[in-house]
């Protein structure tokens, strides 16, 4: 079809009604769908399409999880180097599994200990170590699903590793992490994926290794981490950046267990507000390499009851706060690897 000839979304329809059929379309079917026309896949990729569809309920949550991809043998059937990294895509609706597309330029498996978050329906992933020379990267890749293509973008200004990352209200904040000599940081920097710039935030009042981020609302917390001369003390507090004013506050007493928040942070909501909680104190079955994933009204979480036991694969009802219970759900064995982390992408 000639794009020249289309001035009409659909044929024959009103325009109203025509974009009301297009925001109902699933987000598998807008590749093929943008290539319609070029008005349609204008539409399908604008920010505009997205928050209607988010406002009248017709986006889809998913779980993104950065997950060891299935083992290669050599002869005599023993596994090949150390474990390859891709991203799995989990709908809790249809509990149907997918594999996206490699980033190109790391065809042979992610960067190790690679974050990815979502934001405006696209998912983000940054930063971890080359997978051959475990040197740092500061790459930073965006996914869009409506073409299932990777861009990348901006490096991130300096290196960091095991830093906190999240998205709120469309920005992207990376925090905390550690630099290429190991020292603690405390600095803070914010992502416009539109604009493919970096600018520098206001620093947290201490810094904060191994810690992890949380979106709340319009803040972005950092929770617990440690400092260069306290390896491995994490701490029971938090600090939190408020979008608006563009400042940090501290919270005592955030993070209530001695051990690593990274990809095991669950936020509970009470008659007193927000708390957080770890996942891997929830159930006995998943207190090793437990991450966990918000999608609504459930979380998916994954872990081990022991070191080299079985990964399990479980959905919590959120609703029911720190007396919930996880309820197992059987995954296909090429998606029933190790979860490093992820996040929720609503498509």
């Amino acid at each position: 079809m000639d794009d020249e000839e289309v001035t009409e979304l659909i044929p024959g329809l009103p325009e109203e009604l025509a974009l009301e059929c297009l925001t109902r379309l699933h987000y598998s079917a807008h590749r093929v769908s943008s290539q319609v026309c070029k008005r349609w896949r204008d539409l399908l990729q604008s920010k505009d399409l997205y928050y209607h569809r988010k406002q009248i309920g017709f986006t889809q949550k998913a779980a993104c999880l950065v997950q060891a991809l299935p083992v290669q043998l050599q002869s005599e059937s023993k596994p090949m180097g150390q474990p390859r990294y891709g991203i799995s895509l989990f709908d809790p609706v249809t509990l149907s599994w997918d594999r996206i597309a490699p980033v190109p330029k790391y065809p042979d498996g992610l960067p190790l200990f690679c974050q990815v978050i979502s934001t405006e329906g696209k998912l983000i992933l940054m930063g971890g170590w080359d997978p051959s020379s475990w040197e740092p990267v500061r790459d930073v890749f965006v996914y869009e699903f409506t073409t299932q293509r990777w861009t990348q973008c901006a490096h991130m200004p300096s290196v960091r590793s095991f830093f906190a990352a999240g998205a709120v209200e469309g920005k992207v904040i990376v925090a905390g992490g550690h630099d290429e000599s190991k020292n603690a940081l405390n600095s803070t920097w914010g992502f416009d994926i539109k604009k493919n710039e970096w600018s520098e935030l206001s620093r947290m009042s201490e810094e904060r290794d191994e810690c992890e981020g949380v979106a709340i609302g319009s803040e972005f917390w950092v929770v617990s981490g440690y400092g260069t001369e306290a390896q491995g003390a994490f701490k029971s507090s938090a600090e939190v950046y408020e979008i608006g004013s563009g400042e940090w506050r501290r919270v005592e007493d955030a993070w209530g267990v001695s051990r690593c928040p990274r990809s095991c942070v669950e936020v509970g909501r009470g008659k007193n507000g927000n708390s957080l909680m770890c996942l891997a104190e929830a159930d006995a079955a998943v207190q090793v390499g437990a991450c966990g994933v918000e999608l609504g009204e459930w979380t998916l979480v994954t872990g081990a009851a022991y070191q080299g036991a079985p990964h399990g694969f479980y959905l919590m009802d959120r609703k029911e706060g720190r007396n919930c219970k996880l309820i197992k759900i059987n995954v296909p064995d090429e998606y029933s690897g190790f979860v490093q982390s992820g996040c929720c992408v609503e498509i």
